[in-house]
């Protein structure tokens, strides 16, 4: 135990303003890592990319062909690409730094005497830190209080747990490592670069953002592409130059354009901005993300394992019954203190002993607070000391607590635990034990979670390994009462809707759980499986059994790891929720780990992919909606860049296959790329979720956007509109107009192809879809802007190379457009009804 000069003022912790002082002088308790990437590096990596590597090229092949003007046009274009590229850059980066202030580690310290939650970067020398089991210490300190054991294999690489007991200076606390078990109160010696594990180096302060699959895959796909767009484009050059007797400097500007055609190099950008913007949205839902790729895994959750206490509950844990050993009952009002009968004094007394004085479990906490309204004879025991103790095991769902007591050679005993248990520990006779598990059954099924207690005596000299070993008593029961949150029915009624299944994993008595489940119309199945018949269980019979009973009760966080696996292996997408140490193992194997940020441990948060910052169900449910948009939306994306390149592409090769002038080169490409980026990363991003989004089942486990059969679509889209610009090309030939006409109707009608593909890959009507998304409207601005100027300004005309329109140029074009709009919506139309038709039941 701690001892000072000021025995009453050391536990008052720093002050507020010596704190802010502290932090000044010795700077943020943070290891030196990488901030922001600088700006310049970003544009030279974005400059390394082989879109401007192309624009490069073709700027110089223009000034060696004395054309300055377009010259000028193409590389000023680069700088204009380059500040869109840099804005979205740093717009996902402001997201994600946002993201990584939410998920920094915090520490609970005393200042002026008051418990408070700061960032961990905040903790400052000297300040006090208040440990529990599951806490990541936040810097160096000397335990002053308390008894902990600490993994400290992040340092030492051993996974042993190692022994701190206060007043030991030669075993300090390391920044980094982990309280396993017991609780303590600390101060804090050094922070930052100063602690131990700042001095293994920079790169434990940061890991590198993992990569999700839909990155893998569009990565793959552009280098596909990449290598195709080369080969396509070097045999196109040499077509020109070779067969149609072209310069060879205009074949291979010919080249550059239709390789710049091929390459969709919107689709990376399209993930990163789509993946970090979603996460930032879902933390406006209070999820926080940890791990990129669970936001894309969030629209696949097929299962949805959750733990009763917190999620499903309010978390509110009150004691709301006793009965003691001989059957009788004591209902509790709340919160109010009415005086207890003499016949469950000792059970109250025993609960209190059996629980520790700074609790980190809820129905401990809710046992202290209950002790709070007894009198002071039953909360005080003078001269008792805490000698031993026993925490919860796998093979004892019980604690013991033994008390030396001053004037008596013998350990008093006080346990608590599941009632089965007790009941077993205890020893009761046949008619006494079915009278108390009865009376358990009974508190149970109103929804009451139920805790044995006993008491005992221990003269010997030695410990016993296990707690069967001791004699005890039976004294009664405890009953807790957590009432389901308000929130919770409705969303389950929505993932029932959506087709995932709601599992319900928890340590709880079977009735307890599954009263619970009853009370927010979890599921008709009435069966519930417990950890003890899951042991009995091979893995066959276990996952045939899941498929009968949503209720599993009485588990071990190994089980619950059995489960997520299981599940797994039957093809499910699990997403499951935890808070303890022992639950980190789950979370990290489940498709979508989600820990609890209110009352969960610094290990379970940091095995999680999210994070629930209100620990509501309600909330993952979101979480799920937001993920089937985000999916949804990446896809809509996904088809329209792929749709508005096939025009593209054969706008650029067709016309040396039929002897055609050029009608596309890099300088209308590059200004279509100015269209094409935003439009489908930020219209597209912010495209609100479909109205049937969680009234559909979720998507299967292997679905990517880059399927052939889902671009199939996009491909049919381009392919139409450019067969009718070419249609159009052609007539406009025979009526013997020039170039520079035909050039002008091909590019204008691809402009406003354009915008027809953005509304054709979205959802609703066009006045529904403006008013909920409101960068539509800078789509039609830009696109007009554009328009306009490069066909009414004659220098920028001169540059593309195009004329005002002729009234046969201007009427083709608009025949043109008219039966753009009819191939699309005859399209979508199509792709309606093919998909209703694979939704209707086969006949028998």
């Amino acid at each position: 135990m701690h001892t000072s000069d000021n025995p009453e003022t050391w536990r008052l912790g720093l002050s507020h303003v010596e704190a802010r002082r502290r932090l000044a002088e010795h700077g943020p308790n943070a290891l030196p890592g990488s901030g922001p990437e600088p700006m310049h590096r970003i544009a030279l990596k974005i400059l390394a990319e082989p879109m401007f590597l192309m624009l490069l090229v073709a700027g110089v092949l223009y000034l060696a062909l004395g054309d300055r003007a377009e010259a000028v046009f193409l590389l000023g274009s680069i700088l204009v690409i380059i500040t869109i590229t840099l804005v979205q850059e740093r717009k996902t980066q402001r997201a994600l730094e946002a993201l990584r202030d939410l998920s920094a580690p915090r520490a609970l310290v005393v200042r002026a005497g008051v418990k408070l939650r700061v960032p961990g970067r905040e903790v400052v020398p000297g300040d006090l830190l208040v440990l529990h089991e599951g806490d990541r210490i936040a810097a160096d300190a000397t335990l002053l209080d308390g008894y902990l054991e600490v993994d400290e294999s992040l340092l030492t690489g051993e996974a042993v747990t190692v022994a701190r007991i206060a007043g030991s200076d030669r075993d300090p606390l390391s920044a980094s490592t982990v309280v396993t078990r017991g609780t303590g109160l600390a101060r804090v010696s050094s922070t930052g670069s100063a602690t131990r594990v700042g001095g293994i180096g920079a790169l434990l302060a940061t890991t590198g953002e993992p990569v999700s699959a839909l990155q893998q895959a569009s990565r793959r796909l552009v280098r596909v592409l990449g290598a195709t767009a080369l080969a396509v484009a070097t045999g196109y050059c040499l077509l020109n130059w070779l067969w149609d007797a072209r310069p060879f400097l205009d074949s291979l500007l010919a080249g550059i354009a239709l390789s710049m055609a091929i390459l969709p190099e919107e689709i990376p950008v399209v993930m990163t901005v789509f993946l970090a913007m979603g996460a930032w949205r879902l933390s406006q839902h209070h999820v926080l993300t940890r791990r990129m790729p669970a936001v894309e895994a969030l629209g696949a959750i097929s299962v949805l394992a959750v733990d009763k206490t917190g999620t499903l509950t309010q978390n509110r844990m009150r004691v709301a019954a006793l009965v003691d050993a001989g059957g009788d009952v004591a209902n509790l009002d709340g919160d109010v203190a009415t005086p207890l009968p003499d016949n469950f004094d000792e059970l109250a007394e025993h609960a209190l002993l059996a629980t520790p004085p700074d609790p980190f479990d809820p129905m401990e906490i809710a046992i202290i607070a209950f002790g709070a309204r007894l009198d002071t004879a039953h909360r005080e025991h003078s001269g008792w000391t805490l000698a031993h103790e026993y925490p919860l095991s796998s093979g004892t769902l019980a604690t013991t607590r033994a008390y030396a007591v001053a004037g008596d050679a013998a350990h008093r005993l006080a346990v608590k635990g599941a009632p089965e248990t007790i009941v077993g520990l205890c020893r009761l006779p046949e008619a006494a034990a079915a009278m108390a598990l009865r009376r358990a059954a009974e508190l149970a099924a109103k929804g009451l979670r139920v805790l044995g207690v006993a008491r005992g005596s221990w003269g010997g000299s030695t410990w016993p390994e296990q707690q069967s070993a001791f004699t005890f008593s039976f004294l009664g029961l405890v009953g807790f009462g957590d009432p389901p949150r308000p929130d919770v029915p409705a969303a389950i009624a929505e993932c029932q809707t959506a087709g995932v299944r709601v599992l319900m994993l928890t340590g709880d008595h079977p009735v307890t759980a599954r009263a619970i489940a009853d009370a927010i119309g979890m599921s008709a199945r009435a069966g519930v499986v417990t950890g003890a018949e899951m042991d009995q269980l091979n893995d066959a019979s276990l996952r045939q059994r899941l498929q009968r009973v949503d209720v599993c009760a009485r588990l071990r966080p190994e089980q619950k790891l059995r489960l997520v696996r299981l599940l797994q292996q039957s093809g499910e997408v699990v997403a499951m929720t935890g808070d303890g140490v022992n639950d980190a193992p789950a979370l990290k194997a489940a498709d979508v780990g989600v820990a609890m940020g209110e009352r969960g441990t610094d290990v379970a948060r940091e095995a999680a992919a999210l994070v629930l910052l209100d620990d509501s169900f309600a909330s993952i449910v979101r979480a799920i909606r937001q993920g089937r948009r985000i999916y949804d939306n990446i896809g809509k994306a996904t088809r329209f860049v792929f749709a508005v390149h096939v025009p593209i592409i054969i706008l650029a090769l067709v016309p040396a296959l039929l002897r055609w002038p050029l009608l596309l080169a890099p300088v209308h490409i590059v200004l279509l790329e100015l269209l094409i980026d935003p439009a489908s990363s930020l219209v597209f991003e912010a495209e609100p979720e479909s109205d049937d989004v969680m009234r559909r089942p979720p998507r299967a486990r292997g679905q990517t956007p880059f399927a052939p059969a889902r671009l199939t679509f996009a491909v049919l889209q381009g392919t139409g509109l450019a067969a009718l610009l070419l249609a159009g090309c052609a007539v406009l030939w025979s009526y013997g107009q020039g170039a520079a006409q035909v050039r002008s109707m091909a590019f204008a009608g691809l402009l406003i192809g354009l915008f027809q593909l953005v509304l054709a890959n979205h959802t609703g009507s066009l006045r529904h879809k403006a008013a909920r998304n409101p960068w539509l409207k800078w789509v039609v601005v830009g696109i007009a802007g554009v328009l306009a100027g490069v066909i009414g300004i004659p220098v920028l005309r001169e540059i593309m190379g195009l004329a005002l329109p002729t009234p046969e140029a201007a009427a083709t074009l608009g025949a043109i457009v008219v039966l753009m709009y009819a191939w699309v919506t005859l399209l979508r139309l199509g792709a309606r009804r093919l998909s209703a038709w694979r939704a209707s039941p086969v006949p028998a």
